[in-house]
């Protein structure tokens, strides 16, 4: 699904809502808390922060951010699920959880897609195709072709299993014969400097993990894994351009809300904060961290996280991967 296509950041008019004076009599009367299901200090949380005082100063309230790590997000998502559908309890929640997690854990209890209602798919960091500076491959295609040629000799890393770095990685090997071998790492950092030891040929990253390496010639991007050139790396092609169309992923952010909540309190969040969206300045800070900002509807955003759902969940089946 195209996300620059998508991509509908209203300014003005967008009143299909209740008139804003009403919703202030009955809401919001306190603060909202935001739980971010990973630990504390994360891009998300910076992002999120970059947004805020703009939309708290129209709500005339104050976001808490609350970071609930756990059992790969869902601890934390399930602590929203559990909560009352009131406008006071609000999840940012990335790729993991509303794509991944459902197919790794059957016995998580809850559908993320129906237990909570989307408000806007904030942001997307896009991932990279990236290798070694000791790897022959110039392109995405050379890469392909070198797997496929040789079988298990060459390892992809990822910093988790089940995240969208790890996924995108098993792709690209189920469509190259299951050629490349995976190896698991705890977080970004290690499975950089495995990379840049030589230890991992391939990883799949965001722009923010691999920024000095690359800029050092240590370690080179073969492809964007989106549908448009990213503004850092002009001369990178996309995977779409690269003849890779089915290779198109990020890791992106959504703000829900439990299911039930007031569909005028969940307009009015998705309004205010795609109007924060509009704004040169937030949208510069947020491409500083790696991510496009999008701010899609509420409507759209349960669009695609339906598509991005089934498209892990067939990655996810194919390859039988599992928690580790």
């Amino acid at each position: 699904m195209n996300l620059r296509h998508l991509r509908t950041i209203y300014v003005a008019g967008l009143l299909a809502l209740a008139p804003a004076g009403a919703l202030s009599q009955d809401w919001p009367t306190k603060p909202i808390r935001v739980l971010i299901p990973f630990a504390a200090g994360s891009v998300s949380e910076a992002i999120f922060r970059t947004m805020v005082p703009a939309v708290e100063a129209g709500l005339g309230q104050r976001f808490i951010v609350e970071s609930k790590p756990g059992a790969d997000g869902a601890i934390g998502t399930s602590e929203v699920v559990r909560a009352a559908p009131d406008g006071y309890t609000l999840l940012l929640g990335p790729t993991a959880v509303f794509a991944v997690i459902p197919h790794m854990f059957p016995s998580l209890g809850f559908d993320p897609l129906t237990a909570l209602d989307p408000i806007s798919l904030l942001a997307d960091a896009p991932l990279l195709a990236v290798v070694g500076a000791d790897v022959p491959a110039r392109s995405l295609d050379d890469l392909a072709r070198y797997v496929r040629a040789s079988p298990g000799k060459y390892n992809y890393g990822s910093p988790g299993t089940g995240s969208p770095a790890h996924l995108t990685g098993a792709a690209f090997s189920q469509q190259n014969g299951n050629a490349v071998v995976y190896v698991p790492y705890k977080g970004t950092p290690p499975m950089v400097q495995a990379l840049l030891a030589g230890d991992i040929q391939m990883a799949f990253p965001t722009w923010t993990g691999i920024i000095g390496p690359v800029k050092a010639g240590r370690l080179r991007v073969l492809a964007v894994m989106a549908r448009e050139r990213m503004a850092e790396l002009p001369d990178v092609p996309t995977t779409v351009e690269a003849g890779f169309p089915q290779l198109v992923g990020g890791n992106w952010w959504v703000l829900a809300a439990p299911h039930g909540t007031s569909p005028r309190i969940v307009d009015r969040l998705a309004a205010d904060f795609r109007k924060v969206l509009a704004d040169a300045a937030v949208r510069k800070r947020i491409g500083e961290l790696g991510h496009v900002p999008i701010g899609l509807a509420p409507s759209e955003t349960a669009a695609f996280l339906k598509s991005e759902s089934a498209r892990y969940k067939s990655i996810v089946e194919r390859g039988g991967i599992r928690p580790e």
